[in-house]
């Protein structure tokens, strides 16, 4: 038998992973880089909690930490193959095998989950698996923030930022030496299947001081939970997917059995937060699906944004069909609504056959005057739901949709497809497939309207564990939907941004940032959206009225126009002048597409707060920096005219600075090269600009 290692490091790409292996007690994490390693103790790596037991050292029950199963685990083996680490431990108590597997995927970038195997003779029934433990943060006595994000409907992507104090995270251990820990935290959890319901699964923890920055992302499609809080004069940091406490999630494991928790990516910059987003774009860029979508960016119409709003009609879809196909657009949706009579439809939805009062001639008519007016037909489909009143709630069997106590769970008039189940598959495989072949469908769009609430225990040990279940076959249905259709587009929707995860957005090319209404509002969302997704696959809306100034309408294209061009608004009954701005910056956009899909954001001003006055988003390759600027009076009183806009890495550079979009309305603008500053005027109450900072030299 070999002899235990005192430490492991594992090296390469911008990471240096350091573990410590105690002899009498379990892998302990020291630290990431660019951190500081501390000492010797470190965290546990792993916490592990079975039932029936609960925690040895501290009761600590707002926090998965000393769990008793943890603490037994020691150290068997560690193999590093190219760019995986695995470090085996065990617990002899519970016969569990635990395998911390660390991924290397980008540069300064690793992805970790836990692998838990019973290697014993009696089933056990998991509590609580982490995927990702981290310490050496620098201690408390560091300049340490800590950045979350909430997300709500129409709301989405609004970051904080919070010193440790108030956070809840203090020292109380420096003087007198009593304490190494206070056992609170500042905790994330996600709920429900609305994975970003409330909040991002993500976080960071920033060193205002040296710049060290440790940002993370959970990349599961249903509930998670990150922690934060003090450890041995230093923070710990804990990512997981589902637990007994939060989620209702239990998994008996039977002998032989393994479970994998949910994977974790953390990436770690010596250069601040803004270059971490940076870091983790190239990571989402790896590991997403391959798709043409993401290379070419086609421009989508779509109907439903303060256009026909859920209710097509083959004669209202005509003039809009001519209208979207002058303007450039190249994907044309039919959203909710053609699937059902008249209003409401709502708990109708399941067979998604067509309407023929909405449709007279049928709905294959109306796809190929789509075709013929030069763009791809697509349309709205909501999977995973069935209404009560859908013949599919009829002809499905009870064993296919979600249930609790032996009865199918109705939540808002609708039932929820399990996919578990191979009923449930079948019958959205018919449906997928009749919609391509029938219709000739190029893009579905994928909407997801009702939170089912914690979970299924109809075949599953618990509510959470059903949930869980369901959610990982929704990724396999969706990854067997792309590989009989590889050349379909498939939006990833829900409610707007309400499942606006790394697991869904690693499938589906384009996705969903929000179901705002409000062209005013919607800036801030937009200029955060790269910290969710990448540029070339997050859809912002823009919809232009006839009502509309013309400073409105150019500020509603200028929201998408660093992203994916979701186009909707009554564009059929815009006049000439109006008709010919829109088509412009449709113009505009494509002549930058195929420089986003390489781009990565900088925020001038700022991650952006709701009420913002000025909002300033840019995108940068070798060749400049394309720059969205908006100005927003939200009623609190007329803001500064003009803004200063720090663009520190065209400093010096003999930089020229262009419009690109509006042209013909008013914008002023001063280039400071020493200092690297733009100054940029715009009339009130609301405008808004895309430019271009070109380097000189």
């Amino acid at each position: 038998m070999s002899e235990e290692p005192e430490t492991i490091e594992w090296t390469g790409d911008g990471v240096r992973l350091a573990l410590s292996v105690p002899v009498d007690g379990p892998v302990r994490v020291l630290g990431l880089r660019p951190g500081v390693v501390m000492g010797d103790r470190g965290h546990p790596l792993v916490e592990l909690a079975v039932g029936g037991e609960g925690r040895v050292d501290r009761s600590a029950h707002a926090q998965h930490r000393f769990t008793a199963a943890g603490s037994r685990l020691r150290y068997r083996s560690h193999s590093a193959d190219g760019d995986h680490l695995r470090v085996v431990q065990a617990d002899p108590a519970s016969g569990l095998v635990v395998t911390s597997v660390v991924e290397r995927t980008t540069p300064g970038t690793v992805r970790c989950h836990t692998s838990t195997h019973n290697a014993g003779s009696d089933p056990v029934l998991l509590d609580f698996v982490s995927s990702l433990v981290l310490t050496g943060f620098g201690g408390l006595d560091a300049d340490l923030r800590l950045h979350h994000a909430r997300n709500a409907w129409c709301a989405e992507a609004r970051w904080q930022q919070v010193d440790l104090e108030s956070a809840g995270i203090v020292d109380v251990a420096r003087l007198g030496g009593v304490a190494d820990t206070t056992l609170g935290q500042f905790a994330v959890t996600t709920t429900g299947s609305w994975s970003t319901g409330d909040h991002l699964p993500m976080g960071a923890i920033e060193d205002g001081g040296r710049g060290a920055t440790w940002l993370w992302q959970i990349e599961h499609n249903g509930p998670s939970h990150w922690a934060v809080g003090d450890h041995d004069g230093d923070l710990f940091l804990l990512c997981s997917g589902p637990a007994s406490a939060e989620h209702q999630w239990r998994r008996r494991l039977a002998p032989g059995d393994t479970f994998e928790s949910v994977p974790v990516t953390v990436v770690v910059s010596d250069h601040g937060l803004e270059h971490a987003f940076g870091l983790l774009t190239g990571h989402r860029r790896v590991v997403r699906r391959p798709h043409a979508d993401n290379e070419w960016l086609p421009v989508v119409f779509n109907d439903y944004m303060n256009c026909l709003k859920g209710d097509p009609t083959e004669a209202d879809l005509v003039p809009l069909i001519d209208a979207a196909a002058a303007a450039g657009a190249e994907y044309f949706v039919i959203d909710a609504g053609w699937h059902a009579v008249p209003k409401p439809w709502w708990d109708e939805v399941g067979a998604w056959e067509e309407s023929r009062e909405r449709f007279p001639h049928g709905l294959a008519a109306t796809m190929d005057r789509i075709r013929a007016a030069g763009m791809v037909p697509g349309l709205w489909v909501e999977p995973e739901v069935v209404g009560v009143r859908s013949p599919a709630a009829r002809t499905l069997p009870d064993e296919a949709f979600f249930q609790r106590d032996g009865r199918r769970i109705v939540e808002v008039s609708r039932y929820h497809l399990d996919l578990r189940h191979p009923a449930a598959r079948s019958h959205l495989d018919a449906v997928v497939d009749r919609l391509v072949s029938d219709y000739g469908v190029g893009y579905l769009k994928f909407d997801y309207n009702i939170d089912i609430g914690p979970g299924t225990d109809f075949a599953s040990d618990s509510l959470g564990n059903g949930l869980l279940g369901h959610d990982r076959a929704l990724l396999a249905w969706l990854d067997g939907v792309l590989d009989r259709h590889p050349g379909l587009v498939i939006e990833n929707c829900a409610s707007g941004g309400m499942r606006a995860d790394g697991a869904m957005l690693s499938r589906l090319s384009i996705h969903s940032t929000s179901d705002q209404t409000d062209h005013r509002r919607y800036p801030a969302i937009a200029a955060a959206a790269p910290t969710v997704a990448p540029p070339e696959q997050a859809a912002v809306w823009a919809y232009p009225q006839p009502h509309f100034t013309a400073e409105e309408n150019a500020l509603t294209m200028v929201n998408a126009l660093l992203g994916r061009v979701h186009l909707s608004g009554r564009i059929d009954l815009l006049d000439g002048v109006q008709a010919a701005a829109v088509s412009g910056a449709v113009d505009v956009y494509k002549s930058i597409r195929s420089r986003l899909a390489e781009m990565l954001p900088r925020w001038p001003l700022g991650l952006p707060r709701w009420s913002d006055p000025w909002v300033a988003l840019a995108q940068v390759d070798d060749a400049g920096t394309l720059l969205s600027v908006w100005r927003r009076d939200l009623g609190r009183g007329p803001g500064p005219d003009r803004v200063e806009v720090p663009l520190p890495w065209l400093a010096g550079t003999g930089a020229r600075v262009e419009v690109l979009f509006p042209v013909d309305l008013p914008t002023s603008l001063t280039w400071d090269d020493a200092a690297g500053v733009l100054s940029v005027g715009l009339p009130g109450p609301w405008a808004g600009r895309l430019l271009e900072v070109r380097p000189g030299i």
